[in-house]
């Protein structure tokens, strides 16, 4: 069986080939930034985006740690990340990446399983 991935809060049906950018992009324009997707395989894949960087948290089950998107030598900080339980959150620019880039991950990790290889990454928290 392989993977599938659903929008952990609103039990759809399992996300088209393709249709994981589109639905992060409807749900930050309708004023919802954060979006936790579930993998039949217990996975969970967390994105929240300020519009102009994101983070990407890719979580293998319950008690791992996970890991995530990062942008080595980006310097800075950016706030505006608005979680799902009103929480409003400012990250240092290198735990987090542009959203083009996040959009790039979160297709990549949804269609094939893995993060991208060509995506630095580092463990959460």
């Amino acid at each position: 069986m392989s993977e599938t991935w659903v929008v952990d809060d609103d039990g759809a049906a399992p996300l088209p080939s393709g249709a994981a950018v589109e639905v992060l992009r409807a749900r930050a324009a309708a004023g919802r930034p954060e979006t936790w997707l579930a993998s039949s395989c217990g996975r969970s894949l967390g994105f929240v985006t300020n519009g102009e960087r994101a983070m990407v948290v890719l979580v293998d089950g319950e008690g791992d740690v996970g890991g995530q998107a990062v942008d080595p030598g980006a310097e800075g900080v950016s706030g505006g990340f608005v979680l799902s339980n009103g929480q409003h959150d400012t990250y240092p620019d290198e735990d987090t990446v542009p959203v083009g880039e996040a959009f790039r991950i979160v297709e990549h990790v949804v269609r094939t399983g893995s993060w991208p290889a060509d995506a630095p990454a580092a463990p959460a928290g």
